[in-house]
């Protein structure tokens, strides 16, 4: 056996634990059976791609990493500005507004000086550059890609679809597991999440989705294991980063705020709103902060308000009440199934020129399906079993850097096995 470590992560991206049945996904359950499973694995908060990537590539949550979410209040010229983390320029309006992208190292940082990193994604630019913002290693994305340095090369020159993914995955096989063998890979696929945004859960284009995603699990996993037979020694997690929820209806948390009179505090960015799906997170400057948290009373009263947090709140779903952030809302939940029998409907904040119909596929709060992500872990020095211990994506940076003998201590996670 080659002493040559190096770890491999796979993310199906939106593919919630409920749906990892033998039924659904038989190839996740066969390889779930010679595997480490983590039968309580949760999402971080927002239950949302880009700021998990940043918590998968760190190891802690937004309170340390610093990446609030899908949008993100950012302290402008004395006021709020909130932008969409998915666009690619998002990185240089943060390092604007804040000095800098994430406050904390990432696996491609902490991997530079070995064989490196490498990570193919087919989500958004956002989600796909907060794996490695500083350009430590490679990222490739059909927007732009990014060699160490930040020197560009070629975009990754797959479709954002189904056929993207399994195109990017040939690719990854190929080059990536085969050929350049860097101490960290990473395969981040659009799907099943990118088909729910435009489907209903549990619908036949959903499942189709999940057969197209364990197609390209599947591929990784034959190229993993042919590589293992010839003496590699290859730690394999495959997982994702959320579930999904239903979309019932909508609400302008902005137009609810305006109607209460807070709309020249919205107009002059004392106040803000990022939407993040089935949630939200509110934002003051210390000007707006009382006519804010003035209202959140009423707002706790509203049908679309599950939930209201501050302070504590925050800080126990992983957030700090710093950078302008003062609440977060997770949206409410109606009883009920969609036409395919899947359970609840949530109310949706809003997000302007981005609207998704109702009965689809969404998530972002901290609701029971949208926080249930899976995670596996394969390899010889792994034994199958079910992990004791609740698990989380803060898990799988330090995972993988204690099976590649690096220093892991100061996350927010903890290696799940003890290699």
């Amino acid at each position: 056996m080659s002493d040559l470590r190096r770890a491999v992560f796979v993310c199906c991206d939106g593919l919630g634990r409920r749906w990892v049945t033998p039924a659904v996904t038989p190839v996740l359950c066969e390889i779930a059976k010679r595997s480490l499973w983590c039968a309580d694995h949760r999402a971080i908060f927002p239950s949302a791609t880009r700021a998990s990537a940043a918590s998968v590539a760190t190891g802690c949550r937004p309170a340390r990493h610093g990446l609030h979410g899908n949008r993100m209040g950012l302290m402008q010229d004395g006021r709020i500005t909130v932008r969409d983390v998915g666009n690619p320029a998002f990185r240089m309006h943060m390092r604007a507004a804040t000095g800098g992208t994430l406050r904390v190292p990432t696996l491609a940082e902490r991997v530079a000086n070995a064989r490196g990193f490498v990570a193919f994604s087919n989500v958004s630019p956002g989600a796909a550059y907060f794996l490695d913002p500083e350009n430590f290693g490679f990222v490739y994305h059909r927007a732009g890609s990014y060699a160490p340095g930040g020197k560009p090369i070629a975009a990754l020159d797959v479709t954002h679809d189904l056929a993207g993914d399994w195109a990017m995955t040939e690719r990854f096989c190929a080059e990536v597991l085969r050929e350049r063998k860097p101490s960290v890979s990473v395969l981040w696929l659009a799907n099943p999440d990118l088909t729910l945004h435009g489907a209903p859960l549990g619908s036949p284009d959903h499942r189709g989705a999940l057969r197209a995603t364990e197609r390209c699990v599947g591929a990784v996993i034959e190229t993993v294991e042919g590589l293992r037979a010839a003496g590699e020694s290859i730690l394999l997690l495959i997982g994702s980063d959320h579930g999904q929820e239903t979309v019932g209806d909508y609400v302008s948390i902005e137009a609810w705020l305006e109607a209460r009179g807070l709309g020249g505090d919205l107009a002059n960015g004392r106040i803000a709103v990022a939407t993040q799906g089935t949630a939200a997170l509110l934002y003051a400057t210390n000007e707006g902060r009382a006519a804010l948290l003035d209202q959140l009373d009423a707002m706790r009263a509203q049908p679309w308000a599950g939930e209201v947090v501050l302070d504590d709140g925050l800080a126990a779903l992983g957030h700090a009440a710093a950078g302008g952030v003062v609440a977060a809302v997770n949206m409410g939940r109606r009883e009920g199934a969609n036409a395919y029998g899947f359970p609840g409907a949530r109310w949706v904040a809003a997000d302007p020129g981005n609207p998704k119909p109702a009965g689809f596929g969404q998530h972002g709060g901290w609701g029971p399906d949208e926080t249930q992500p899976f995670l596996l872990l394969n390899g010889m020095d792994v034994r199958p079993g079910v992990h004791a211990r609740t698990t989380s994506l803060v898990d799988i940076a330090p995972t993988i850097l204690s099976f590649l003998g690096l220093p892991s201590a100061g996350l927010d996670g903890a290696s799940l096995v003890e290699f």
